[in-house]
């Protein structure tokens, strides 16, 4: 099955027309035709079977057949992370925290951190692209990049994590999230919180936790989190 994304399209659509790009894409590259079934989701969970009436290069246009809304998981997942120096390794975590399963992303912007400015249309395409490559009907939440310090002035409910490589009392992930519930991680730059942020998101309530024995990089720790909490979920 081949998911596309549409997020115009709501419960009680009946015809969509695809913009000019898709609508070349499904007709010339897929060579779809007249009567050809498509799979569309709008990111909010709604999975759309719909039959294309009119194949033209420039407005594909369908009819929607049946709708269906997915079940969303049982838990929900989001993670703060300081955006890497090399943008193609947080493009990256992006990528693969969709296909495993993440709801909400924030890009913080930390004492120790390299990188300062992202690329939000960029980072968006690509949480689409892994929504319908792993045939995921919820699109990750992208927040606007914000820095720590302002982050930490917000509220918070569930469990809340800070992964960190200072040498100090922690616990490992794995033992502390728990099944069913709502959990926000954060996973700072590549020169690790300062001892202010780590004391500041203490003083919040956040827990400090180990997702290794070895040393991770920026991507790959927020990779580990992310999967740890899928697996505790499984």
């Amino acid at each position: 099955m081949q998911l596309f994304y549409a997020p115009e399209i709501e419960s009680n659509t009946e015809q969509f027309t695809f913009d000019k790009e898709e609508s070349r894409h499904i007709s010339k590259v897929l060579r779809k035709k007249e009567g050809d079934t498509l799979y569309i989701t709008n990111g909010k969970g709604w999975l759309f079977n719909a039959e294309i009436i009119n194949a033209d290069i420039k407005n594909c246009v369908v009819t929607i057949k049946s709708s269906e809304l997915k079940r969303k998981k049982n838990y929900y997942l989001h993670m703060a992370v300081a955006p890497t120096k090399m943008n193609d390794r947080f493009e990256w975590f992006l990528e693969k925290a969709t296909e495993i399963g993440i709801d909400e992303i924030t890009p913080i912007i930390c004492d120790h951190s390299e990188r300062k400015t992202i690329k939000p249309e960029r980072y968006e395409k690509i949480l689409q692209a892994a929504m319908k490559q792993s045939l995921n009907c919820y699109l990750p939440i992208l927040n606007e990049a914000i820095s720590y310090n302002d982050f930490m002035d917000g509220d918070f409910n569930g469990q809340l994590f800070i992964a960190h490589c200072e040498d100090q009392e922690k616990s490992d992930l794995k033992r502390k999230v728990m099944a069913d519930n709502q959990v926000l991680i954060l996973i700072g730059p590549e020169g690790d919180f300062s001892i202010n942020e780590i004391e500041t998101a203490k003083n919040k309530g956040f827990t400090p936790v180990s997702l290794s024995d070895n040393r991770l990089r920026t991507e790959t720790a927020a990779i580990v989190a992310c999967h740890i909490v899928s697996l505790m979920n499984g």
